[in-house]
């Protein structure tokens, strides 16, 4: 019997930052929020049932506005050492922006995420080059 393979291809047009902060989420997302003018909410876990592994449950903020959105992802799975992300292991947190908030130039998102104390380091991702960017898929 012929088996069919679906090939689909993903519209990457979201921009990710790593960030490393030792502190809960909620206390991120109230720091973002104040900061850059945001309103993360606290949405319902992500879960994630991976073959040969157990089920990933990642917490999960959003911020939606007419034209874009702003996710905040914890990137260590709750209770487990699995990652959403494992080559950005060292992150603590994923933040994913999608539509206008693009038109910031990242290096100035960065310093400006740099000006919460909470917050230790901040990098930019190309999401083309992550193995697993289609967990950023939603």
């Amino acid at each position: 019997m012929q088996t069919l393979q679906l090939d689909i291809e993903y519209d990457y047009d979201f921009e990710v930052y790593g960030v490393t902060a030792s502190v809960k989420e909620y206390k991120l997302a109230w720091a973002l929020n104040k900061l850059l003018g945001f309103r993360l909410i606290k949405q319902e876990d992500l879960c994630y049932e991976i073959v040969q592994q157990e089920r990933l449950i990642i917490s999960n903020y959003e911020y939606i506005t007419d034209h874009s959105v702003v996710r905040l992802l914890k990137n260590k799975a709750l209770g487990m050492k699995a990652f959403l992300l494992p080559e950005l292991k060292e992150y603590d947190y994923v933040l994913q922006i999608t539509g206008p908030l693009l038109q910031l130039y990242p290096q100035e998102l960065i310093n400006k995420l740099l000006r919460i104390p909470l917050v230790q380091y901040v990098k930019h991702f190309d999401p083309l080059t992550l193995k697993l960017k289609e967990n950023l898929i939603f």
